[in-house]
Formats: C-alpha cells, structure tokens, sequence
C-alpha cells in the first residue's frame, strides 16, 4: 500500500529549516521513494508542512532505519516542534503546484466509504474542471485515541493561489452541497502551503 507521509515543523529558524529541507536530493535514490514536496503555512506563520510518498511501508521503514536520521540533523535545532503522521493512499493524483489546499478531515464512524465515494466521484471531477487545478492526493489513518473513527488527508494542488479563490467562489458551494461532506465530517481543519520548489525531490 503507497503511504503518504504529513510532517509538520513549527519552525524557529526559518532560513536554516529551509537550507536543511533543500537537501534532502539523495532520496531519489531510494528504492520505494515517489517523491517529496511541501512548504509554508498561510495561515500560521512559521509553519512548515512536508509531505512524502512511499511506495510500501517495508520501502519507508527501510529508509528510516538507514539514512533517515543523518538527513534530518541538517535540520536539528531549527524547529521547536515537529509532527508525523502517515496515511495509506487512495489516490496520488498531485502534481507540480504553486499552492497547496491541506484538508484533515474526521469522518463519522461508518461513513468512511461514502467520504471515499464523494471524493472520488464529486471532488476530484468537480476540481479538475477549474482552472489551475494541478492534482489531487488523498489517503486514510484510524483517528488516534478515536476508536472507530476514520481521518482523511486530502491535499488538492493550485497553480496559483488566484487560481483556488477562484474555485472556492464559483465551484467550491455547489461541490460541498452534492458530496453530502456536511453529513460526512465530524471534524475538519486545514491550511493553505506555498510550495518550496527547492523542497520538491
């Protein structure tokens, strides 16, 4: 199973976290990588998101049994907080952005298919028919601490931030109406990254 990895840094040393995540190239020799991206946070400054996707989890625990740890020290010391979480995808449609719409969304339990259902037939049709849209990426994990519970990771590529107001005035409402997510979602949070093109490996 492909396997999205979501790392969020709340970052103290913004040129130093950058110069680190600039030098994570030696991945593309890994087996079982498919690539690397992120950026910073809109709406929280400081906040950095990377996200990561792996062919098989014996291809990532691989990596993070080898050169994991001497990658990361380029970084050490130039955050105060960090966070990971991985998710097993359902689809890896995202491609080169220049935005990047992060939603993590809880799903009531039961209704894990119908959120899947939604996505894959209203969502992701309803996105690619607007201007600069440039893939999407989703994929699940049991809600930690939530028996039963299913979240969602759903992230949806931009061309340009113009490009996403766009969609959210003019096609956003009407999607949200016909994929039923007001029935779906028992949380929901999100952000908006500009991408780092020297983050993308």
């Amino acid at each position: 199973m492909t396997l999205i990895k979501w790392v969020t840094c709340a970052v103290t040393d913004t040129d130093g976290f950058h110069t680190g995540q600039s030098g994570w190239g030696e991945l593309r020799a890994r087996p079982g990588f498919l690539g690397q991206s992120g950026g910073w946070s809109r709406n929280t400054p400081g906040y950095a998101h990377v996200f990561g996707l792996w062919h098989d989890h014996a291809a990532y625990r691989a990596f993070m049994a080898g050169p994991h740890d001497r990658l990361a020290a380029a970084q050490a010391g130039t955050y105060r907080s960090i966070e990971v979480r991985l998710f097993e995808a359902i689809e890896t449609g995202l491609s080169a952005a220049g935005l990047v719409r992060l939603a993590h969304c809880r799903v009531h339990p039961g209704l894990d298919h119908d959120f899947v259902r939604a996505q894959q037939t209203v969502w992701t049709p309803g996105m690619a028919a607007a201007p600069g849209f440039r893939g999407c990426s989703f994929g699940t994990a049991d809600a930690p601490g939530r028996p039963g519970q299913i979240e969602f990771l759903v992230l949806s590529g931009w061309a340009s931030a113009a490009d996403h107001d766009l969609y959210r005035r003019d096609r956003f409402p009407g999607l949200y109406r016909r994929s039923g997510a007001a029935g779906h979602l028992a949380a929901i949070d999100g952000d908006l990254i500009d991408t780092v093109p020297e983050w993308t490996v």
